[in-house]
């Protein structure tokens, strides 16, 4: 059995660690407001590239749905990681707050 021209559905997207630099060098200042700046822009593009994949296709220009469920699928998924990032990020805040001196 030849299976030499069946190819997967898609590669999973490559994700790069984010590039901090460290405190004594140029830079190292709000790396961590830059950090979240540009995961809340990653989610913020995923939204709408989903968002504009179902407006293709309610419009007819995409008949294929796929594209369109993997895309809403993915906004989704990093919406989630955005809450749940954002949610321990409130409780060390509360935990920070909490401790006496």
């Amino acid at each position: 059995m030849n299976l030499s021209g069946i190819h997967g559905i898609g590669t999973p997207p490559v994700i790069q660690p984010p590039q901090i630099t460290p405190k004594g060098e140029a830079g190292g200042q709000g790396d961590f407001g830059r950090l979240i700046t540009r995961a809340i822009d990653a989610v913020d593009h995923d939204q709408q590239a989903s968002a504009g994949a179902i407006e293709q296709l309610l419009t007819g220009k995409q008949q294929d749905v796929l594209p369109v469920v993997t895309s809403v699928a993915e906004a989704d998924a990093s919406f989630k990681l955005l809450v749940g990032v954002r949610n321990k990020m409130i409780e060390a805040y509360k935990t920070t707050m909490s401790m006496q001196v």
